[in-house]
C-alpha cells in the first residue's frame, strides 16, 4: 500500500476519534465478554501494557481483579479517551497495584522510543527491563492500514515481551453481521478507489445519538482480517497462537479473541485451558 494511501486512512481515523472521542467511549464503558474472559485467565500479578487502551474499561477491569498484583500502562493516541481514562481509575491505585497511561500513537512505529523517553518511571517505579509480562491490543490492529505496518507493529510487540509472555488480541468480524455489512460504504467517499487499498480493507460508518439529539455519523477505516493472515503474522513475528475463539456482539460472533505465546516450544493441557469456554 502506498505511504500517502496510508497516511489518508490513518488521517481518517484520528479525525473520527478526536471529533466522536466522548461519544465513542460512552459505548464502550461496558467491558466486552471477551476481554472479560481474556482477564479471568490470566496471572493475576505482572506487568501489563494494553495498546489503544481507549477510555479505561480494560484498566479498571484489571484492578479489580483479585488478587491483582502488578503495573498496568495504557497507551492511545486520542486525549479526550485519556482522559476518560484517567477519570476512570481514579482511586483505583492500592498497595502493589500501578496504574498509568501515555499519549501515542502505534502507527507511527516510533510509539516505544516515546514509551522510552517518557515513561522512564511508572509512579516511581521502573518499568520492567525484561519487558512486559502480557501485552493486549483489543480492537485495535484492524484499524492499522498496511500489512507491512500491522506486522512491523506485531515484531515491536514480540521484542518487549518477557520470554515466555503472551499477546492477546481482538479485531472485529463485521462480516458476521448482515446489519453491519449493510453499512459498508464505497471508497469513493473518501478520494480513494478499491485499488488502492489490500484485500480485506473496508469503509464503515459509525452512528451515534443522545436523547434529544439527531443522529451523528463517523467514518473509519477497518481491516477484515482472516485466519490464515493472522496465523501468518503470528508465526513470522516468532509467536504461536494458543487459543482462539469467537465473542461479543450479535451472536457472540463480532469479535474474534487470540491469545498468542513468546517463543513457545512445548504446549502443555494447561496451556489450552487458559480461557475456559463460558
Amino acid at each position: 500500500m502506498q505511504t500517502a494511501v496510508i497516511q489518508q486512512l490513518l488521517e481518517l481515523n484520528n479525525t473520527f476519534y478526536q471529533t466522536f472521542g466522548k461519544a465513542f467511549a460512552i459505548t464502550r464503558r461496558r467491558i466486552q465478554p471477551g476481554i472479560t474472559r481474556c482477564l479471568a485467565g490470566l496471572n493475576p500479578t505482572g506487568d501489563w501494557l494494553d495498546l489503544g487502551c481507549g477510555g479505561g474499561t480494560v484498566a479498571e477491569a484489571w484492578a479489580k481483579i483479585p488478587g491483582r498484583k502488578g503495573s498496568y500502562l495504557g497507551i492511545d493516541f486520542s486525549p479526550l479517551l485519556l482522559d476518560e481514562a484517567r477519570e476512570v481509575v481514579k482511586g483505583l491505585d492500592a498497595e502493589g497495584i500501578l496504574i498509568d497511561f501515555c499519549q501515542g500513537d502505534l502507527a507511527s512505529l516510533g510509539w516505544w522510543r516515546g514509551l522510552d523517553e517518557r515513561n522512564k518511571t511508572l509512579h516511581g517505579v521502573s518499568l520492567p527491563a525484561s519487558g512486559f509480562d502480557v501485552i493486549s491490543a483489543f480492537a485495535v490492529l484492524h484499524h492499522i492500514p498496511g500489512a507491512d505496518t500491522r506486522r512491523q507493529i506485531v515484531d515491536q510487540i514480540h521484542a518487549h515481551l518477557k520470554p515466555d509472555g503472551l499477546f492477546l488480541l481482538s479485531v472485529w468480524q463485521p462480516q458476521n453481521s448482515p446489519r453491519l455489512l449493510a453499512r459498508r460504504l464505497p471508497w469513493e467517499m473518501v478520494n480513494l478507489s478499491p485499488s488502492q487499498l489490500e484485500e480485506g480493507d473496508v469503509l464503515m460508518d459509525w452512528r451515534f445519538s443522545l436523547p434529544d439529539q439527531a443522529e451523528q455519523t463517523g467514518l473509519r477505516y477497518v481491516h477484515l482480517f482472516s485466519l490464515d493472515e493472522l496465523h501468518s503474522m503470528a508465526s513470522s513475528a516468532g509467536f504461536e497462537i494458543l487459543q482462539s475463539f469467537e465473542s461479543d456482539g450479535e451472536g457472540n460472533r463480532l469479535g474474534l479473541y487470540q491469545v498468542w505465546k513468546k517463543h513457545l516450544t512445548t504446549k502443555s493441557a494447561d496451556d489450552h485451558a487458559l480461557f475456559p469456554s463460558t
